[in-house]
């Protein structure tokens, strides 16, 4: 029972939930980009949000089925098709032995999700099965798919679709673009100049070409510190804004390093990190400070809409 590989496409890497208790080994959480569309997809197919998706970049694979199945595809429209004919995006959609999915010209976003009914079969490393490239573990041998691969699914039968379509969010936590990204104040917030504060939530900033599944990095306005500082190195997050001596601020992702050195002038939302892993290098990306409070009763509000999507998953019979 597998996928074979027909074509690899530009990165398509096998991620979970993230890596979590190895940090204070060095070990990154790595982990999907876009956790809404990843649980999107894992809902729709029967699959607990724990269970690996296939993160697919920009441009796709071809990908040939050896048995029938159950698959979805959340997130980006990078033009997914099945044997030819356009794909629904978030739909649970079966699939027959032979069939081929490929992908084709981007539509919107960067990122697609791939899950399939009853998970990858996959070895998990340090408690997740995450592709970690640069560490070169996790997924298929610590790398994105190549041609030839043979992916092994586990057995879950054919289940069927989960009635409906995926669950939708309200306006407040996946705002639409062009709705500015929500920050709270950093660590070292402080320390910036009064005009570098208000820089960050004035002008817009361009997607830099060097970004990645490790930082996101920013082009635009210099944000100035009033003065130099010599920080130790301390533990860092998904969506901190770091600002390195050129005054170009990186917002650290998936794949951040454990610790870092340089300034933190903000942190990004969590509610708000999905979108900014959909928007494509060369587009611009806005923000607005919001309070502790607010940033944390969003998430709480995500995290009550993901316990009734993993509780439609009991109530249909799926796993869970």
């Amino acid at each position: 029972m597998s996928i074979v590989v027909i074509k690899p496409g530009a990165l398509s890497s096998f991620q979970d939930l993230g890596r979590f208790g190895s940090q204070h080994l060095g070990i990154p959480v790595s982990g999907v980009m876009d956790e809404r569309a990843h649980r999107q997809a894992c809902m729709l197919v029967g699959n607990a949000a724990s269970e690996a998706s296939l993160e697919i970049t920009l441009m796709g694979p071809t990908l040939q089925f050896e048995v029938a199945t159950l698959i979805a595809v959340t997130g980006a429209d990078l033009g997914a098709a099945l044997n030819g004919q356009a794909l629904p995006l978030e739909t649970a959609v079966p699939v027959a032995a032979g069939d081929q999915l490929c992908f084709g010209k981007r539509v919107d976003g960067v990122r697609a999700y791939l899950a399939v009914a009853g998970g990858f079969a996959l070895t998990p490393v340090m408690g997740s099965t995450s592709t970690y490239v640069r560490g070169g573990f996790g997924g298929i041998h610590g790398r994105g798919l190549q041609k030839g691969d043979r992916i092994g699914l586990r057995d879950a039968g054919l289940p069927s679709p989960l009635p409906g379509r995926a669950v939708s969010y309200p306006v407040d936590i996946a705002r639409p673009k062009p709705a500015p990204l929500r920050i709270v104040p950093g660590r070292e917030w402080h320390a910036f100049s009064v005009q570098a504060r208000q820089r960050i939530v004035s002008e817009p900033f361009r997607i830099s070409p060097k970004s990645d599944r490790m930082g996101c990095r920013l082009e635009g306005p210099g944000l100035a510190l009033d003065q130099a500082m010599n920080l130790p190195s301390e533990a860092v997050t998904f969506g901190t804004i770091q600002v390195p001596p050129d005054g170009l601020p990186i917002v650290l992702m998936a794949d951040r390093q454990s610790t870092g050195g340089y300034p933190r002038i903000a942190n990004i939302a969590s509610v708000d990190l999905p979108r900014l892993a959909q928007t494509m290098a060369g587009e611009t990306v806005s923000f607005e400070w919001i309070t502790l409070g607010q940033a944390q009763q969003l998430a709480m509000a995500q995290c009550e809409i993901f316990e009734r999507m993993e509780g439609a998953l009991g109530q249909h019979g799926f796993q869970s």
